[in-house]
């Protein structure tokens, strides 16, 4: 064993070596003769096979050497011992550990095929070629649909959430059940027609899933697709890209404005202040600064009154009033209609009103599926009283909202309304308050007002879209809805679940790797 002498004395030789040969980079260590290089490696070997935590770091410390110089040792030996022993392979590289390795680090850890190629050459994995990589991820993805299966002969309702996605120019078709998140169907296609969607519906259609209703923005293809294949299926339009997206860059852009002028304002009167000019200038500042005033006062009163149409409407959405009854669609659309002509008139929006205008015919649907729903509610469940079922409808209602909100103080806000509500509902009820209350909020679930599941999708397969440059297929789209409907949440009001156990109710026993080895590898077995 090395000691700080030894250490020392080393030191002491390879500075006199440094001296004699300023080029020389590298000291051999002579106190780390064959068998103690041999016996460094084999441990490490051994450690990476049984997925040792620390052995490395260890050994490291203990021959005062790096950690990439005990991989280095390993691989030595690795391959040596793959040229003298042909049929040996340690089982942290067999190629079913491999593949596993390779599986996780794309779709969960959402690596760029590059990135996994260096992992597995680093960690002395065989076949770290990206080639190799590349293909073996397509042969995977060729094996798996892209419709989600369900069990043969049965029938699942769900509600379509459909939308496009893009890659590049290319438009990727999705189809999400939003209560659940499972991912119906992902499809490469290169063009948006109607027919492509009543295409991709029927296929969703053919495995099982029967649709309640349809939510969806106001594509023309999607409307067209519609009127053909699903002319019985109410069709609730995104109330986001409807409304908020459209007023709601109105709305931050006025703010900004006014903001600015009251600045410029403010500024203008320090100026003055400060002045130690003659009298014509100290006049022509003064003159400044009541245009600066005049000039924000106009933008102030501007975004005072367009803010206050603006959420106006966005209240008009809302489901529920004060006391937690359901809202008449009737009046809801006559004030909708009342703000939109004060913006056309007023303050001159003529172009984004008549835009959501178009949408009026299809904006408030879910208006008619909550009072379905509650009707139900009251039929069906006469342990739930009409004033417990208001006040739970209020604190879904301001939960809906503390999701939505951004401000830390507005969420707080939402989020103690939502606790007050819940508690005086708790109060009224004579018993049993949790089931109660896990009665109506899956039935409340239902009640789809916007396709932002799909930007949630989005986001999860855009990492995917990057990392290939924009060069997805359909084999790595197969993947991820594979990955994305067997995963377990590991946050939010789904923690612990997957998107399809949440769809089917029936637990999911097995990790969703596991999974997909056991599919990849009964897929082969038919080949």
């Amino acid at each position: 064993m090395i000691n700080q002498e030894n250490i020392k004395s080393l030191e002491i030789d390879a500075s006199k070596n440094e001296k004699s040969d300023e080029r020389k980079k590298f000291i051999r260590r002579p106190d780390l003769d064959v068998m103690t290089r041999l016996k460094i490696a084999f441990t490490a070997i051994i450690a990476m096979a049984e997925k040792q935590r620390g052995t490395i770091t260890n050994l490291a410390k203990e021959y005062l050497i790096s950690r990439t110089f005990v991989y280095m040792l390993a691989n030595s030996l690795i391959e040596d011992s793959q040229i003298k022993f042909a049929d040996y392979c340690p089982p942290a590289f067999h190629e079913k550990s491999s593949l596993e390795h390779i599986l996780f680090l794309r779709l969960e850890g959402k690596c760029s095929i590059e990135a996994i190629s260096s992992f597995l050459k680093r960690f002395g994995f065989d076949n770290s070629s990206v080639g190799y990589i590349s293909q073996l991820l397509n042969d995977i993805g060729l094996l798996l649909p892209n419709t989600q299966v369900f069990n043969e002969g049965d029938q699942v309702k769900v509600i379509f959430a459909s939308d496009e996605i893009f890659s590049k120019n290319t438009p990727i078709m999705i189809t999400v059940d939003p209560i659940s998140t499972v991912i119906l169907k992902i499809e490469l296609l290169d063009k948006r027609t109607a027919e492509a969607w009543i295409n991709h519906w029927e296929s969703i259609e053919i495995n099982g899933y029967i649709p309640i209703y349809l939510v969806c923005d106001a594509g023309t293809a999607l409307a067209k697709a519609h009127e053909e294949h699903l002319p019985d299926l109410i069709k609730q339009l995104d109330t986001y890209h409807a409304v908020a997206h459209i007023l709601g860059v109105i709305d931050k852009r006025l703010e900004k404005a006014a903001c600015d002028a009251i600045e410029k304002e403010y500024a203008s009167n320090i100026i003055i202040e400060g002045a130690n000019y003659e009298e014509s200038k100290i006049q022509r500042l003064i003159k400044k600064y009541e245009e600066n005033q005049k000039k924000a006062q106009e933008l102030i009163e501007r975004y005072d009154s367009f803010h206050y149409l603006y959420i106006s409407i966005l209240k008009e959405l809302e489901l529920f009033d004060e006391t937690g009854k359901l809202r008449e669609r009737q009046a809801a659309e006559e004030n909708i209609e009342a703000c939109l002509d004060l913006l056309e008139t007023e303050l001159d929006y003529e172009k984004q009103v008549k835009k959501i205008r178009r949408f009026m015919g299809d904006l408030l649907n879910y208006f008619e599926i909550a009072e379905v729903i509650l009707e139900e509610l009251q039929a069906n469940h006469p342990e739930i009283s009409k004033e417990v079922l208001e006040a739970v409808c209020l604190a879904w209602q301001w939960g809906k909202k503390k999701v939505k909100a951004k401000e830390s103080n507005r969420k707080r806000f939402c989020a103690n309304k939502e606790k007050y509500y819940y508690a005086m509902a708790e109060q009224k009820s004579s018993g049993m308050f949790d089931e109660i209350k896990e009665k109506i909020l899956k039935e409340l679930a239902e009640i789809i007002q916007s396709s932002s599941i799909v930007e949630c999708i989005n986001s999860i397969v855009r990492p995917y879209i990057n990392n290939t440059r924009s060069q997805i297929s359909q084999e790595l789209l197969n993947l991820i809805m594979f990955y994305h409907n067997h995963r377990r949440y590991k946050a939010g009001k789904r923690k612990g679940k997957t998107p399809y156990e949440i769809l089917t109710g029936q637990a999911q026993t097995k990790d969703w790797l596991d999974l997909l080895m056991e599919t990849y590898e009964e897929k082969q077995a038919l080949k």
